[in-house]
C-alpha cells in the first residue's frame, strides 16, 4: 500500500535533457515516463511540476543584460514544452495526463483551475502544473510548493541527481555527509540549496514536508510514495 495518497512530483528541466546539456532526450523522456506511470498505476495521485533550465534559465539570461522580467516569461515558457513532451510520453505509457497553465494558451493546454486540477487527481489523472505561477522573480520551486499547497497534496517530492541533502555540495566534495532528516529552519540557516528559500519557508509555514531523492536512482519514485527511507526528508 502507497504511504502517500496524493504528492507533487518536482523534476528539474535538466532531468529531460539526459546526457545532453540541451533540449529534450527523448529516451530519458520516455524511461522516465515508465517509472512514473508505474507509480500512478500503485493508485497515488500525482501532480508533477517541471522545469524549464534544458531550454532556458532565466537569472543566467538575466545576467547577460536581458530584462528580468522577459527572461522568465520565456523561461516559463520552456516548461510548457516540456510538460507537453512529459504528457506525450505518459500517454503512450497509457496513463491520461492533463496540462495546467498558469499562462493561458488554450489551444495548447487547460488553464490552471485549481478544483478541476483536484478533479483530475480524484479521477486518476496525472496533471502536470506548467508555467510557474505566471509571475516573474518567482522559481518553479516556488510553484511547486504553492500547487502542493493548492491542490492539499502530502508531500513534495523534489527530483535531483544526487542522494538527499548534504552540508555540502557532494560532487565537489567527496566528504560531504547526508542527512536522513533536516529542518526547515536548519535548511534554511545553513542556506543549504535544496530549494529556493521562499520555497522552504513557505512549507515550512505551512508544515508542508520536503522528500529530497536521486531520481537516477531507477525505481526511486515508487519507493518514495511506499514510504521506503530514501533520500532526506524536510520537515518541523
Amino acid at each position: 500500500m502507497p504511504r502517500y495518497q496524493r504528492i507533487l512530483l518536482k523534476l528539474s528541466g535538466e532531468v529531460l535533457a539526459g546526457g545532453g546539456s540541451f533540449g529534450i532526450d527523448p529516451a530519458r523522456v520516455e524511461s522516465l515516463a515508465v517509472e512514473i506511470a508505474e507509480t500512478a498505476r500503485c493508485g497515488v495521485q500525482l501532480g508533477l511540476v517541471v522545469g524549464g533550465g534544458n531550454f532556458f534559465r532565466g537569472v543566467a539570461a538575466a545576467a547577460q543584460n536581458m530584462d528580468r522580467v522577459t527572461a522568465d516569461h520565456m523561461g516559463m515558457l520552456a516548461t510548457v514544452i516540456n510538460a507537453l513532451a512529459l504528457q506525450d510520453a505518459l500517454e503512450k505509457q497509457g496513463i491520461p495526463t492533463r496540462v495546467q497553465t498558469a499562462i493561458q494558451m488554450h489551444q495548447v493546454a487547460e488553464p490552471y483551475i485549481r478544483r478541476r486540477a483536484i478533479r483530475h487527481l480524484e479521477k486518476g489523472r496525472i496533471v502536470i502544473f506548467a508555467a510557474g505561477t505566471s509571475n516573474p522573480y518567482f522559481s518553479t520551486d516556488t510553484a511547486a510548493t504553492l500547487r502542493a499547497l493548492e491542490i492539499k497534496a502530502e508531500v513534495i517530492a523534489k527530483a535531483t541527481r544526487v542522494d538527499g541533502v548534504y552540508d555540502k555540495d557532494p560532487l565537489q566534495n567527496p566528504d560531504a555527509v547526508l542527512y536522513e532528516q533536516i529542518g526547515y529552519q536548519e535548511v534554511l540557516a545553513k542556506a543549504l540549496r535544496v530549494m529556493d528559500a521562499s520555497a522552504v519557508a513557505m512549507c515550512r509555514d505551512n508544515q508542508m514536508p520536503i522528500l529530497v531523492f536521486n531520481l537516477n536512482r531507477r525505481g526511486n519514485i515508487l519507493r518514495v510514495v511506499m514510504g521506503e527511507r530514501v533520500g532526506t526528508t524536510i520537515s518541523a
